[in-house]
């Protein structure tokens, strides 16, 4: 009995590191490739992005498929021994930079999602490389992958590296006659103020002021923001990183 669990299981672990496509093989290349990324699509998930744990899994999965065929094929069909197996894993990379446009959000000025989408195709490629049967290799990208989305983000917020175009928009009481007051809350708390437009509304006897600065992606304007409406009576004040005025 003993010596037939054991011979099952190296059976198993043949079909499984096989260079041929076999039916235990596949299952286990299938279901790694979703394990792999839905480790990814949780991270990504966590973050707030539209692709998540369902569709970095789907992606994986279908790339990992998608090896598998191009093994396949030839395998099986012997005319085509001499054929390209590498032709449907070509097409794959083409196909998931469609995904991965689909999970920018474009705005003006402004591009959101590249690291989503850049994670989406790095997972398709993992998916295609489980699909060959390169388990560990996937199992060290997958992990750098992590490193990279959770390790390096720290490391960007501790650096406070990269900065990025705010607008903080504010109708005031009065027709001001100037922002000098405004501006110097921007200088005093590290704000660049890049520029500013301003528009009286003699009608209704208010200032719209609009002011783009440059900040640290990871800065808290918020205390800036409560400093700006003490300086003056404030009927509405607004932060946003796109340019909408």
């Amino acid at each position: 009995m003993t010596d037939a669990v054991l011979g099952f299981f190296k059976g198993l672990v043949d079909d499984v590191n096989s260079l041929e496509v076999t039916m235990a093989g596949s299952v286990f290349r299938l279901i790694l490739s979703m394990v792999l990324g839905v480790i990814v699509g949780a991270e990504r998930k966590r973050k707030g992005q539209v692709a998540g744990i369902r569709t970095f899994a789907l992606i994986s999965m279908g790339a990992c498929l998608a090896m598998l065929l191009s093994i396949y094929v030839p395998q099986v069909y012997q005319g085509l021994k001499n054929g390209d197996p590498g032709r449907i894993a070509a097409q794959v990379i083409t196909g998931i930079g469609f995904i991965g446009g689909g999970a920018m959000i474009h705005m003006k000025g402004a591009v959101r999602g590249l690291t989503t989408a850049a994670g989406i195709w790095m997972t398709a490629i993992i998916g295609m490389a489980v699909g060959v049967g390169m388990y560990l290799c996937s199992i060290i990208a997958t992990l750098l992958i992590m490193v990279t989305l959770v390790s390096l983000e720290q490391y960007e917020k501790r650096r406070k590296m990269g900065q990025e175009s705010k607008v903080i928009s504010l109708t005031a009481e009065g027709i001001l006659p100037d922002i000098e007051d405004y501006k110097e809350v921007l200088r005093s708390s590290g704000v660049h103020l890049s520029t500013f437009f301003v528009e009286y509304d003699y009608e209704r006897n208010v200032t719209e002021l609009n002011f783009v600065v440059l900040t640290h992606v990871y800065t808290d304007l918020m205390p800036v923001l409560s400093k700006i409406s003490a300086v003056t009576q404030t009927r509405k004040l607004t932060l946003s990183s796109q340019l909408d005025i």
